[in-house]
């Protein structure tokens, strides 16, 4: 068991890291942070425009210093972007100040899910299906190398999978308590 002060969200785009996240982060008492989200405030871009100017590996950059910076402190709940495990420091990293959920989705429910969503620049590249399929081989083992609990999102609503996930998390996750600012001192 991890005792981790901060929860954090890993799993492809569409499996829900954000809507789960908010509830989650509601029902703990923690601040919800977005990594993708963060990353547009700092440099008044939206993901897509970053991707555009500076590439994939320019906001994979960008990225890991904004995990870096976010997981230096407690208590958070972190909605991760589907590619933030792809450098080893950031899986590092991600195991080390958190405890990690996986988020399942299939890409059937990937496809349903993102019909309407225009705004993400990997889903822009010909073939959804194919891309998920790709994305899905190649990120899922890395996934699962740093989550502590799996979690299938399922056919669920966000708010049925929070509620769900929730009563895990009070299975499995055992958060350190708050620091004390009087030491020394006997109950």
């Amino acid at each position: 068991m991890n005792p981790a002060s901060n929860l954090i969200l890993v799993g492809p785009m569409g499996a829900g890291k954000t809507c789960i996240g908010k509830r989650l982060a509601e029902r703990f008492g923690l601040r919800l942070l977005d990594a993708d989200r963060e990353i547009e405030q700092r440099t008044g871009a939206s993901v897509a425009a970053i991707f555009e100017h500076e590439g994939e590996a320019g906001f994979r950059a960008r990225e890991s210093a904004v995990l870096a910076e976010l997981l230096a402190d407690d208590g958070l709940l972190l909605a991760t972007g589907g590619g933030a495990v792809l450098a080893e420091d950031n899986r590092r990293l991600l195991r080390e100040r958190g405890y990690v959920v996986q988020l399942l989705v299939s890409v059937e429910q990937q496809l349903e899910r993102l019909a309407l969503d225009r705004s993400r620049p990997l889903l822009a590249r010909g073939d959804r299906e194919q891309v998920l399929q790709q994305l899905a081989l190649t990120r899922a083992p890395l996934y699962a190398q740093v989550a502590d609990l799996r979690f299938d999102t399922g056919a669920m609503s966000a708010a049925d999978a929070a509620l769900k996930l929730a009563l895990e998390l009070d299975l499995h996750w055992r958060r350190p308590p708050p620091s004390s600012s009087v030491s020394g001192v006997n109950a």
